[in-house]
């Protein structure tokens, strides 16, 4: 056998073994479909399960992208029905991708356990946080990057401020961020309210965690005492002008320093017509959070003409 010939083998044998060993990349690319609904299916096809790509905890971050991707659900989202777009776009990317539920009624059966992000949001960063740790330990990861959307914003900025993440987080992006909360449909008369009845976010039905939602709750508070921003972390908070749930949309985008980074999806783009649920579904806005997870390596935004509440183009 000549010297060429074993050198063939040797890089067929490397090839096969890159192919089969845990966590490698897959050899297709899994599909993306832009669309706020596109993991519904999957949810309906495996309850309670983890989107294709998703929560492979044999996944060895790479040399480009060392930091694992937690995504973080909005109020009513899940680990399935939040990312059906993020999943196989950041798994293809060649990104460990992993996803959780957080605040679902564990009382209810399916598809109640599907409704995430109802529970008091204090409770949810501590399910974060156990989630992350076990993300850290089966990778081997010092850090991990946030891709939150909603509610899904400001769970992960509790557990950095107050449960020991503001070192584990290094960037975090934030798709209609929540920050200040909202005053739709007079909540900001609402729920002061309900305050000064003496009725807490704890005795809310159905949903304690949008009662934290007040712009002066408590929690929220809490989540700004010493200013929005941890300086050991970069942020990037994208936006829409049509967002239909942070009223008014702004309030998502405080100011900060050289760490934040605020974007507005219509800048530059004025027919996309995206709305809150569908950012998370947007391809303009997933081109923004690739290129804020990985600014070594941008690449164009596309501008497409997008519908809202799924974000897919039409």
């Amino acid at each position: 056998m000549t010297r060429s010939t074993i050198g063939v083998f040797a890089v067929l044998a490397a090839l096969v073994g890159a192919l089969f060993a845990p966590g490698a990349a897959r050899a297709e690319p899994l599909p993306v479909t832009f669309s706020f609904f596109a993991g519904i299916p999957n949810e309906l096809a495996h309850p309670g399960g983890s989107l294709p790509g998703s929560n492979d905890f044999t996944c060895k971050p790479t040399a480009r992208h060392p930091n694992p991707v937690v995504l973080a659900h909005g109020t009513g989202g899940s680990q399935q029905t939040n990312w059906g777009a993020y999943v196989p776009l950041l798994k293809n990317e060649g990104y460990c991708v992993f996803a959780l539920t957080y605040g679902a009624p564990s009382y209810l059966p399916w598809p109640g356990t599907a409704i995430g992000g109802m529970g008091l949001m204090g409770d949810s960063a501590r399910q974060f946080k156990v989630f992350v740790d076990r993300v850290l330990r089966a990778t081997g990861a010092s850090k991990i990057d946030v891709v939150g959307h909603s509610q899904g914003t400001i769970v992960p900025a509790y557990y950095a401020k107050y449960l020991g993440g503001r070192n584990t987080i290094d960037k975090y992006v934030s798709l209609a961020p929540a920050w200040n909360g909202t005053t739709l449909a007079g909540t900001a008369v609402i729920l002061p309210l309900t305050r000064q009845l003496g009725i807490t976010a704890e005795q809310l039905p159905l949903c304690q965690a949008c009662g934290q939602l007040d712009p002066q709750s408590p929690f929220l508070r809490k989540i700004r005492a010493g200013g929005y921003y941890l300086p050991s972390i970069q942020y990037t908070n994208i936006a829409t002008r049509h967002d239909e749930l942070i009223v008014p949309y702004w309030f998502g985008l405080p100011r900060g320093g050289k760490n934040v980074r605020n974007i507005v999806v219509q800048g530059g783009c004025s027919v996309d017509f995206t709305e809150h649920a569908g950012l998370a579904g947007s391809r303009r806005a997933a081109y923004f959070v690739l290129n804020a997870l990985d600014p070594a390596h941008p690449r164009p935004v596309p501008c497409d003409r997008a519908a809202p509440f799924s974000g897919s183009a039409f």
